[in-house]
């Protein structure tokens, strides 16, 4: 079968050339190739050397990146990782981020709160360099009128912690505490992206976010209960191998 033969047969099929995608999706050409070599676009059907023709469906996967990147600021990177998910269609992907965002918008309204630092060093019997010590590491994320909600629960239960006797005489420091943080950051980003797959779309959003926040108690319960579980576990192991 010829160039020309080949060409006609896509043609036939609605594919388009580069010039037409552009036009459709309102972009330069330019854009397209260059989200192209970023792997934000799948390849296009080749019919020769020279000559490439891109699915229709191209146009709204353009538009997306567009949007995303001038309505959010998204960098690439981000917009590709969100791209290589799993039904990935353009208007699941809008209905994903409308359900973080509203989510994000649920969970800063009650971080917006701000407890003083002079009565989080009056209420908690946590030094003052511990605290700045965690707020080097990116464990706590006070700002000048004070620490979070968040903050203020971390600093409460390091001073519990310190008062039974985990403190620097035993070895124990605020880097302890930040390695509970790093473990829990993946897992952390693996349950916004399995809540988000699972609701958006689906649910009324309202409806997604009730069920999201119906589940933040009995996580944190499953969490402490799993803790509590492989901590005997293991202790049960290492207690059989001195056996």
């Amino acid at each position: 079968m010829t160039a020309t033969s080949n060409e006609q047969r896509v043609t036939g099929n609605e594919l388009l050339k580069i010039s037409e995608l552009a036009e459709r999706a309102d972009v330069p050409v330019a854009t397209v190739r260059h989200y192209l070599r970023e792997g934000l676009l799948p390849e296009p059907v080749k019919t020769s050397r020279n000559m490439a023709y891109y699915r229709p469906e191209f146009v709204e996967r353009i538009r997306l990146i567009k949007q995303l990147q001038e309505e959010r600021f998204m960098p690439l990177r981000v917009i590709r990782d969100l791209l290589a998910r799993e039904n990935a269609e353009p208007e699941r992907l809008r209905a994903m981020i409308e359900l973080e965002d509203r989510i994000l918008d649920r969970a800063l309204a009650g971080e917006h709160e701000r407890v003083p630092a002079e009565e989080v060093a009056t209420r908690y019997d946590v030094p003052a360099e511990v605290l700045d010590r965690m707020a080097d590491v990116g464990v706590l994320t006070p700002g000048g009128d004070g620490y979070s909600p968040s903050d203020v629960r971390v600093i409460e239960a390091i001073g519990r912690f310190r008062a039974g006797g985990y403190d620097e005489s035993l070895g124990f420091t605020v880097y302890d505490t930040l390695r509970y943080k790093q473990a829990l950051e993946p897992l952390v980003a693996e349950e916004v992206q399995v809540l988000t797959e699972r609701l958006a779309g689906d649910l009324d959003p309202e409806r997604a976010i009730e069920i999201v926040e119906a589940g933040v108690g009995p996580l944190n319960d499953l969490i402490a209960a799993l803790h509590t579980k492989l901590l005997v576990a293991r202790l049960e192991s290492d207690s059989a191998r001195r056996r």
